[in-house]
Protein backbone atom coordinates (compact mmCIF):
# COMPACT_ATOMS: atom_id res chain seq x y z
CA UNK A 1 0.00 0.00 0.00
CA UNK A 2 1.37 3.40 -0.98
CA UNK A 3 2.07 6.08 1.61
CA UNK A 4 -0.32 9.02 1.91
CA UNK A 5 2.33 11.66 2.65
CA UNK A 6 6.10 12.03 2.80
CA UNK A 7 8.25 14.06 5.19
CA UNK A 8 11.77 15.19 4.33
CA UNK A 9 14.00 16.55 7.09
CA UNK A 10 14.05 14.55 10.31
CA UNK A 11 15.41 16.93 12.89
CA UNK A 12 13.33 17.36 16.03
CA UNK A 13 10.55 19.29 14.28
CA UNK A 14 10.43 17.06 11.21
CA UNK A 15 10.45 13.85 13.24
CA UNK A 16 7.64 15.10 15.44
CA UNK A 17 5.57 16.24 12.47
CA UNK A 18 5.98 12.76 10.95
CA UNK A 19 4.95 11.12 14.24
CA UNK A 20 1.98 13.48 14.51
CA UNK A 21 0.83 12.50 11.02
CA UNK A 22 1.25 8.80 11.74
CA UNK A 23 -0.60 9.13 15.04
CA UNK A 24 -3.50 10.70 13.14
CA UNK A 25 -3.76 7.71 10.80
CA UNK A 26 -1.57 8.73 7.88
CA UNK A 27 0.88 6.34 6.22
CA UNK A 28 4.08 8.38 6.30
CA UNK A 29 7.22 7.98 4.20
CA UNK A 30 10.31 9.67 5.65
CA UNK A 31 13.65 10.64 4.17
CA UNK A 32 16.65 12.58 5.44
CA UNK A 33 19.79 13.65 3.58
CA UNK A 34 21.90 11.84 6.16
CA UNK A 35 20.91 8.35 7.27
CA UNK A 36 21.55 8.85 11.01
CA UNK A 37 18.43 10.92 11.70
CA UNK A 38 16.27 8.45 9.79
CA UNK A 39 17.60 5.56 11.87
CA UNK A 40 17.16 7.57 15.07
CA UNK A 41 13.48 8.13 14.29
CA UNK A 42 12.86 4.48 13.40
CA UNK A 43 14.24 3.38 16.77
CA UNK A 44 11.59 5.49 18.51
CA UNK A 45 8.65 4.06 16.58
CA UNK A 46 6.08 2.02 18.47
CA UNK A 47 3.88 0.59 15.77
CA UNK A 48 3.26 3.86 13.91
CA UNK A 49 2.93 3.51 10.16
CA UNK A 50 6.16 5.28 9.20
CA UNK A 51 8.32 3.86 6.44
CA UNK A 52 11.95 4.99 6.03
CA UNK A 53 13.61 5.51 2.65
CA UNK A 54 17.25 6.16 1.88
CA UNK A 55 17.02 7.21 -1.77
CA UNK A 56 14.96 10.16 -3.03
CA UNK A 57 13.55 8.18 -5.96
CA UNK A 58 12.35 5.35 -3.73
CA UNK A 59 10.83 7.88 -1.35
CA UNK A 60 8.89 9.64 -4.11
CA UNK A 61 7.71 6.43 -5.75
CA UNK A 62 6.31 5.19 -2.43
CA UNK A 63 3.71 7.99 -2.37
CA UNK A 64 0.20 7.80 -3.73
CA UNK A 65 -0.71 10.24 -6.52
CA UNK A 66 -1.02 13.20 -6.32
CA UNK A 67 2.10 13.04 -4.20
CA UNK A 68 2.20 15.16 -1.07
CA UNK A 69 5.63 15.99 0.33
CA UNK A 70 6.23 18.00 3.49
CA UNK A 71 9.66 19.63 3.91
CA UNK A 72 11.08 20.42 7.35
CA UNK A 73 14.47 21.58 6.12
CA UNK A 74 16.69 24.51 7.11
CA UNK A 75 15.60 27.69 5.30
CA UNK A 76 17.65 28.99 2.38
CA UNK A 77 19.77 26.99 -0.05
CA UNK A 78 18.99 23.59 1.58
CA UNK A 79 15.33 24.02 0.53
CA UNK A 80 16.37 24.71 -3.07
CA UNK A 81 18.67 21.67 -3.04
CA UNK A 82 15.91 19.36 -1.82
CA UNK A 83 13.45 20.69 -4.38
CA UNK A 84 16.02 20.19 -7.15
CA UNK A 85 16.48 16.59 -6.04
CA UNK A 86 12.73 15.93 -5.98
CA UNK A 87 11.56 17.55 -9.21
CA UNK A 88 12.94 14.91 -11.64
CA UNK A 89 10.72 12.30 -10.00
CA UNK A 90 7.54 14.39 -9.66
CA UNK A 91 4.58 14.81 -11.99
CA UNK A 92 2.11 17.61 -12.66
CA UNK A 93 -0.39 17.84 -9.81
CA UNK A 94 2.03 16.76 -7.10
CA UNK A 95 2.40 19.03 -4.05
CA UNK A 96 5.46 20.21 -2.13
CA UNK A 97 4.92 21.92 1.25
CA UNK A 98 7.66 23.93 2.95
CA UNK A 99 7.04 23.87 6.70
CA UNK A 100 10.25 25.68 7.66
CA UNK A 101 10.89 29.34 8.43
CA UNK A 102 11.55 30.37 4.85
CA UNK A 103 11.45 34.04 3.88
CA UNK A 104 8.18 34.68 2.08
CA UNK A 105 9.95 36.16 -0.97
CA UNK A 106 11.92 32.93 -1.40
CA UNK A 107 8.64 31.04 -1.16
CA UNK A 108 7.14 33.19 -3.92
CA UNK A 109 10.13 32.52 -6.18
CA UNK A 110 9.87 28.75 -5.60
CA UNK A 111 6.10 28.90 -6.10
CA UNK A 112 6.54 30.52 -9.52
CA UNK A 113 9.26 28.08 -10.60
CA UNK A 114 7.25 24.99 -9.63
CA UNK A 115 3.93 26.28 -10.92
CA UNK A 116 5.51 26.61 -14.36
CA UNK A 117 6.13 22.84 -14.15
CA UNK A 118 2.62 22.05 -12.94
CA UNK A 119 3.77 21.24 -9.41
CA UNK A 120 1.88 22.78 -6.50
CA UNK A 121 3.87 24.61 -3.84
CA UNK A 122 2.65 25.72 -0.42
CA UNK A 123 4.58 27.87 2.04
CA UNK A 124 3.37 26.71 5.44
CA UNK A 125 4.12 28.53 8.66
CA UNK A 126 4.38 26.18 11.63
CA UNK A 127 4.41 27.41 15.23
CA UNK A 128 4.48 25.47 18.45
CA UNK A 129 8.00 24.21 18.83
CA UNK A 130 8.81 20.53 19.16
CA UNK A 131 5.87 19.81 21.47
CA UNK A 132 3.45 21.55 19.13
CA UNK A 133 4.84 19.66 16.14
CA UNK A 134 4.04 16.38 17.88
CA UNK A 135 0.78 17.24 19.62
CA UNK A 136 -0.66 19.83 17.27
CA UNK A 137 0.85 23.11 16.02
CA UNK A 138 -0.67 26.24 14.60
CA UNK A 139 -0.49 25.88 10.80
CA UNK A 140 -0.44 28.83 8.37
CA UNK A 141 -0.74 27.69 4.73
CA UNK A 142 -0.29 29.96 1.72
CA UNK A 143 -0.41 29.13 -1.98
CA UNK A 144 -3.11 28.23 -4.51
CA UNK A 145 -6.37 27.32 -2.82
CA UNK A 146 -6.93 24.25 -5.02
CA UNK A 147 -3.48 22.98 -4.06
CA UNK A 148 -4.25 23.58 -0.39
CA UNK A 149 -7.49 21.60 -0.72
CA UNK A 150 -5.47 18.53 -1.73
CA UNK A 151 -3.63 18.51 1.60
CA UNK A 152 -6.19 20.23 3.85
CA UNK A 153 -7.56 16.94 5.31
CA UNK A 154 -4.08 16.09 6.61
CA UNK A 155 -3.10 19.58 7.79
CA UNK A 156 -6.34 20.24 9.65
CA UNK A 157 -6.07 16.82 11.29
CA UNK A 158 -2.54 17.36 12.66
CA UNK A 159 -3.15 20.97 13.77
CA UNK A 160 -3.95 22.01 17.32
CA UNK A 161 -7.69 21.95 18.05
CA UNK A 162 -9.50 24.71 19.98
CA UNK A 163 -13.23 24.50 20.68
CA UNK A 164 -13.49 21.77 18.07
CA UNK A 165 -11.84 23.89 15.36
CA UNK A 166 -8.42 23.21 13.83
CA UNK A 167 -5.77 25.90 14.22
CA UNK A 168 -5.23 25.79 10.48
CA UNK A 169 -6.92 27.80 7.74
CA UNK A 170 -6.14 28.79 4.17
CA UNK A 171 -4.62 32.27 4.41
CA UNK A 172 -3.91 33.43 0.88
CA UNK A 173 -1.83 33.08 -2.29
CA UNK A 174 1.85 32.51 -2.91
CA UNK A 175 4.08 33.45 0.05
CA UNK A 176 1.34 34.71 2.37
CA UNK A 177 1.55 31.72 4.72
CA UNK A 178 5.23 32.24 5.41
CA UNK A 179 4.61 35.99 5.69
CA UNK A 180 2.01 35.37 8.41
CA UNK A 181 4.51 33.16 10.27
CA UNK A 182 7.22 35.79 9.91
CA UNK A 183 5.10 38.51 11.52
CA UNK A 184 3.88 35.99 14.12
CA UNK A 185 7.53 35.64 15.13
CA UNK A 186 7.92 39.42 15.26
CA UNK A 187 4.96 39.61 17.63
CA UNK A 188 6.56 36.79 19.61
CA UNK A 189 9.78 38.80 19.96
CA UNK A 190 7.83 41.78 21.30
CA UNK A 191 5.67 39.68 23.63
CA UNK A 192 8.72 37.98 25.14
CA UNK A 193 10.52 41.30 25.65
CA UNK A 194 7.46 42.90 27.27
CA UNK A 195 7.24 40.00 29.73
CA UNK A 196 10.97 40.32 30.45
CA UNK A 197 10.53 44.03 31.16
CA UNK A 198 7.64 43.37 33.55
CA UNK A 199 9.83 40.80 35.31
CA UNK A 200 12.70 43.31 35.49
CA UNK A 201 10.52 45.98 37.09
CA UNK A 202 9.16 43.54 39.67
CA UNK A 203 12.67 42.31 40.44
CA UNK A 204 14.65 45.55 40.41
CA UNK A 205 12.15 48.19 41.49
CA UNK A 206 9.85 46.25 43.81
CA UNK A 207 12.75 44.08 45.03
CA UNK A 208 10.69 40.91 44.83
CA UNK A 209 12.26 37.47 45.09
CA UNK A 210 12.15 35.16 42.09
CA UNK A 211 9.64 32.81 43.71
CA UNK A 212 7.35 35.79 44.49
CA UNK A 213 7.46 36.86 40.86
CA UNK A 214 6.72 33.29 39.77
CA UNK A 215 3.60 33.34 41.94
CA UNK A 216 2.56 36.67 40.39
CA UNK A 217 2.87 35.25 36.88
CA UNK A 218 0.90 32.19 37.92
CA UNK A 219 -1.87 34.46 39.17
CA UNK A 220 -1.79 36.56 36.01
CA UNK A 221 -2.12 33.40 33.95
CA UNK A 222 -5.52 32.80 35.54
CA UNK A 223 -6.90 36.09 34.18
CA UNK A 224 -6.91 38.18 31.03
CA UNK A 225 -3.13 37.80 30.59
CA UNK A 226 -3.55 34.02 30.25
CA UNK A 227 -1.14 32.84 27.56
CA UNK A 228 1.51 30.26 26.80
CA UNK A 229 4.37 32.71 27.35
CA UNK A 230 3.04 33.85 30.74
CA UNK A 231 2.59 30.20 31.73
CA UNK A 232 6.11 29.13 30.82
CA UNK A 233 7.61 32.25 32.42
CA UNK A 234 6.16 31.18 35.75
CA UNK A 235 7.57 27.69 35.26
CA UNK A 236 10.99 29.09 34.33
CA UNK A 237 11.09 31.21 37.46
CA UNK A 238 10.21 28.18 39.61
CA UNK A 239 13.11 26.12 38.24
CA UNK A 240 16.12 25.58 40.52
CA UNK A 241 19.66 25.02 39.27
CA UNK A 242 20.89 21.51 40.08
CA UNK A 243 24.47 22.69 40.57
CA UNK A 244 24.00 25.72 42.82
CA UNK A 245 20.48 25.47 44.21
CA UNK A 246 19.87 29.01 42.98
CA UNK A 247 16.97 29.95 40.73
CA UNK A 248 18.13 28.76 37.33
CA UNK A 249 17.28 32.16 35.84
CA UNK A 250 20.10 33.67 37.90
CA UNK A 251 22.80 31.50 36.32
CA UNK A 252 21.68 31.88 32.70
CA UNK A 253 23.89 34.28 30.72
CA UNK A 254 21.97 37.40 29.67
CA UNK A 255 22.64 37.15 25.94
CA UNK A 256 19.69 36.42 23.63
CA UNK A 257 19.92 34.75 20.24
CA UNK A 258 17.67 35.20 17.22
CA UNK A 259 17.21 33.37 13.93
CA UNK A 260 16.25 36.26 11.68
CA UNK A 261 12.45 36.25 11.47
CA UNK A 262 12.13 39.23 13.83
CA UNK A 263 14.61 41.14 11.70
CA UNK A 264 12.69 40.22 8.54
CA UNK A 265 9.49 41.51 10.14
CA UNK A 266 11.06 44.86 10.98
CA UNK A 267 12.73 45.22 7.60
CA UNK A 268 9.51 44.49 5.72
CA UNK A 269 7.65 47.03 7.86
CA UNK A 270 10.33 49.68 7.27
CA UNK A 271 10.43 49.01 3.53
CA UNK A 272 6.67 49.50 3.28
CA UNK A 273 6.18 52.38 5.72
CA UNK A 274 4.40 50.39 8.43
CA UNK A 275 4.84 51.48 12.06
CA UNK A 276 6.31 48.47 13.86
CA UNK A 277 8.27 50.19 16.60
CA UNK A 278 7.60 47.77 19.46
CA UNK A 279 8.63 44.73 17.42
CA UNK A 280 11.73 46.59 16.23
CA UNK A 281 12.64 47.66 19.78
CA UNK A 282 12.45 44.02 20.87
CA UNK A 283 14.91 43.17 18.11
CA UNK A 284 17.25 45.97 19.19
CA UNK A 285 17.01 44.74 22.79
CA UNK A 286 18.39 41.39 21.63
CA UNK A 287 21.21 43.17 19.82
CA UNK A 288 22.09 45.14 22.96
CA UNK A 289 22.01 41.93 25.00
CA UNK A 290 24.69 40.45 22.74
CA UNK A 291 27.11 43.17 23.89
CA UNK A 292 27.63 41.44 27.23
CA UNK A 293 31.34 42.21 27.57
CA UNK A 294 30.82 45.87 26.67
CA UNK A 295 27.89 46.18 29.05
CA UNK A 296 29.90 44.80 31.96
CA UNK A 297 32.60 47.43 31.34
CA UNK A 298 30.03 50.20 30.84
CA UNK A 299 28.34 49.30 34.13
CA UNK A 300 31.57 50.30 35.92
CA UNK A 301 31.95 53.58 34.03
CA UNK A 302 28.52 54.99 33.29
CA UNK A 303 26.37 56.27 36.11
CA UNK A 304 22.61 56.18 36.39
CA UNK A 305 20.18 58.17 38.51
CA UNK A 306 20.45 58.32 42.28
CA UNK A 307 19.20 55.07 43.74
CA UNK A 308 17.76 56.74 46.81
CA UNK A 309 14.15 56.52 45.66
CA UNK A 310 11.16 55.93 47.95
CA UNK A 311 9.85 52.38 48.16
CA UNK A 312 6.62 51.55 46.40
CA UNK A 313 3.37 50.03 47.61
CA UNK A 314 3.90 46.42 46.48
CA UNK A 315 0.32 45.36 45.79
CA UNK A 316 -0.56 48.63 44.04
CA UNK A 317 2.47 48.51 41.78
CA UNK A 318 2.05 44.84 40.93
CA UNK A 319 -1.32 45.85 39.52
CA UNK A 320 0.29 48.76 37.65
CA UNK A 321 2.77 46.32 36.10
CA UNK A 322 -0.03 43.92 35.15
CA UNK A 323 -1.91 46.71 33.41
CA UNK A 324 1.27 47.94 31.72
CA UNK A 325 2.05 44.46 30.42
CA UNK A 326 -1.47 43.92 29.11
CA UNK A 327 -1.54 47.27 27.33
CA UNK A 328 1.95 46.72 25.94
CA UNK A 329 0.86 43.35 24.56
CA UNK A 330 -2.25 44.93 23.00
CA UNK A 331 -0.08 47.55 21.28
CA UNK A 332 2.41 44.93 20.06
CA UNK A 333 -0.29 42.65 18.64
CA UNK A 334 -1.91 45.73 17.11
CA UNK A 335 1.29 46.52 15.25
CA UNK A 336 1.55 42.95 14.02
CA UNK A 337 -2.03 42.82 12.79
CA UNK A 338 -1.65 46.25 11.20
CA UNK A 339 1.34 44.85 9.31
CA UNK A 340 -0.87 41.97 8.14
CA UNK A 341 -3.59 44.37 6.99
CA UNK A 342 -1.39 46.87 5.18
CA UNK A 343 0.82 44.21 3.57
CA UNK A 344 -2.25 42.28 2.45
CA UNK A 345 -3.57 45.41 0.76
CA UNK A 346 -0.17 46.11 -0.79
CA UNK A 347 0.30 42.60 -2.18
CA UNK A 348 -3.37 41.86 -2.93
CA UNK A 349 -3.43 38.80 -0.68
CA UNK A 350 -6.78 39.26 1.06
CA UNK A 351 -5.46 37.93 4.38
CA UNK A 352 -8.36 36.89 6.68
CA UNK A 353 -7.34 38.68 9.88
CA UNK A 354 -10.07 37.10 11.99
CA UNK A 355 -8.90 33.63 10.91
CA UNK A 356 -5.25 34.46 11.62
CA UNK A 357 -6.17 35.39 15.20
CA UNK A 358 -8.30 32.25 15.46
CA UNK A 359 -5.57 29.84 14.37
CA UNK A 360 -3.14 31.49 16.80
CA UNK A 361 -5.32 30.42 19.75
CA UNK A 362 -3.78 26.96 20.00
CA UNK A 363 -0.48 25.28 19.35
CA UNK A 364 1.55 28.41 18.62
CA UNK A 365 3.99 30.26 20.85
CA UNK A 366 1.91 33.47 21.07
CA UNK A 367 -1.34 31.70 21.88
CA UNK A 368 -3.24 33.86 24.33
CA UNK A 369 -6.74 34.28 25.67
CA UNK A 370 -7.23 37.70 24.12
CA UNK A 371 -6.78 36.35 20.60
CA UNK A 372 -10.47 35.49 20.83
CA UNK A 373 -11.17 39.20 21.28
CA UNK A 374 -8.89 40.10 18.36
CA UNK A 375 -10.71 37.62 16.11
CA UNK A 376 -14.09 38.94 17.22
CA UNK A 377 -12.98 42.53 16.59
CA UNK A 378 -11.99 41.79 13.00
CA UNK A 379 -15.14 39.76 12.41
CA UNK A 380 -17.31 42.61 13.70
CA UNK A 381 -15.41 45.20 11.64
CA UNK A 382 -13.78 43.53 8.59
CA UNK A 383 -12.16 46.82 7.55
CA UNK A 384 -10.90 47.69 11.03
CA UNK A 385 -7.93 50.01 10.57
CA UNK A 386 -6.31 49.44 13.95
CA UNK A 387 -7.13 47.20 16.91
CA UNK A 388 -6.76 50.07 19.37
CA UNK A 389 -9.97 51.64 18.09
CA UNK A 390 -12.00 48.43 18.38
CA UNK A 391 -14.55 49.06 21.15
CA UNK A 392 -13.21 46.42 23.56
CA UNK A 393 -9.59 47.49 23.30
CA UNK A 394 -10.36 51.22 23.20
CA UNK A 395 -12.09 50.84 26.57
CA UNK A 396 -9.35 48.58 27.95
CA UNK A 397 -6.46 50.91 27.07
CA UNK A 398 -8.41 53.87 28.42
CA UNK A 399 -8.46 52.05 31.74
CA UNK A 400 -4.91 50.64 31.65
CA UNK A 401 -2.86 53.48 30.16
CA UNK A 402 -2.28 55.02 33.61
CA UNK A 403 -0.56 51.84 34.80
CA UNK A 404 1.65 51.77 31.71
CA UNK A 405 2.59 55.44 32.11
CA UNK A 406 3.43 55.00 35.79
CA UNK A 407 5.67 51.98 35.17
CA UNK A 408 7.49 53.62 32.27
CA UNK A 409 8.01 56.91 34.12
CA UNK A 410 9.23 55.19 37.26
CA UNK A 411 11.50 52.95 35.22
CA UNK A 412 13.07 55.94 33.47
CA UNK A 413 13.47 57.78 36.78
CA UNK A 414 15.27 54.80 38.25
CA UNK A 415 17.42 53.91 35.25
CA UNK A 416 15.61 50.70 34.31
CA UNK A 417 15.58 50.10 30.56
CA UNK A 418 12.05 49.31 29.36
CA UNK A 419 12.33 49.70 25.59
CA UNK A 420 9.14 47.90 24.56
CA UNK A 421 6.92 49.27 27.33
CA UNK A 422 8.24 52.77 26.53
CA UNK A 423 7.66 52.22 22.83
CA UNK A 424 4.12 51.02 23.56
CA UNK A 425 3.07 54.23 25.29
CA UNK A 426 4.78 56.29 22.58
CA UNK A 427 2.98 54.36 19.86
CA UNK A 428 -0.35 54.77 21.64
CA UNK A 429 0.13 58.52 22.13
CA UNK A 430 1.36 59.03 18.57
CA UNK A 431 -1.56 57.11 17.07
CA UNK A 432 -4.19 59.00 19.08
CA UNK A 433 -2.70 62.43 18.18
CA UNK A 434 -4.93 64.16 15.63
CA UNK A 435 -2.45 66.99 15.07
CA UNK A 436 1.19 65.86 15.16
CA UNK A 437 4.53 67.63 14.77
CA UNK A 438 4.97 66.32 11.24
CA UNK A 439 4.07 69.77 9.89
CA UNK A 440 7.38 71.06 11.26
CA UNK A 441 9.25 68.14 9.71
CA UNK A 442 7.66 68.83 6.34
CA UNK A 443 8.51 72.53 6.62
CA UNK A 444 12.12 71.61 7.33
CA UNK A 445 12.16 69.32 4.28
CA UNK A 446 10.78 72.09 2.13
CA UNK A 447 13.31 74.59 3.55
CA UNK A 448 16.46 72.59 2.74
CA UNK A 449 15.24 70.44 -0.13
CA UNK A 450 12.25 72.15 -1.73
CA UNK A 451 10.22 68.99 -1.15
CA UNK A 452 6.96 71.02 -0.99
CA UNK A 453 4.14 70.60 1.48
CA UNK A 454 0.36 70.40 1.57
CA UNK A 455 -1.86 72.86 3.44
CA UNK A 456 -4.71 72.23 5.85
CA UNK A 457 -6.95 74.80 4.16
CA UNK A 458 -6.22 74.54 0.42
CA UNK A 459 -5.58 71.48 -1.76
CA UNK A 460 -2.41 71.10 -3.77
CA UNK A 461 1.37 71.18 -3.21
CA UNK A 462 3.20 74.31 -2.13
CA UNK A 463 6.76 75.56 -1.77
CA UNK A 464 7.94 78.56 0.21
CA UNK A 465 11.08 80.64 -0.27
CA UNK A 466 12.00 80.45 3.42
CA UNK A 467 14.92 82.88 3.15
Amino acid sequence: MLNTIGVIGLGVMGSNIALNMANKGERVAVYNYTRDLTDKLIIKLEGQSIQPYYEVQDFVQSLEVPRKIFLMVTAGKPIDSVIAALVPFLEAGDVIMDGGNSHYEDTERRYDELKAQGIGYLGIGISGGEVGALEGPSIMPGGDRDVYEKVAPILTKIAAQVDGEPCCAYLGPKGSGHFVKMVHNGIEYADMQLIAEAYTFLRKRLNLAVNEIAAIFETWNQGELKSYLIEITAQILRKKDDLTGLPLIDVILDKTGQKGTGKWTSMQAIDNGIASSIITESLFARYISSLKEERVIAAEILSGPDSDQPSLDKDLWIEHVRQALYMGKVCAYTQGFTQYKKSSELYGWGLPLKDIARIFRGGCIIRAQFLNVISDAHEAQPGLANLLIAPYFAEKVKEYQAGLRKVVCDGVTNGIGLPCLSSSVTYYDSYRTGMSNANLLQAQRDYFGAHTYERTDVTGSFHTNWQ
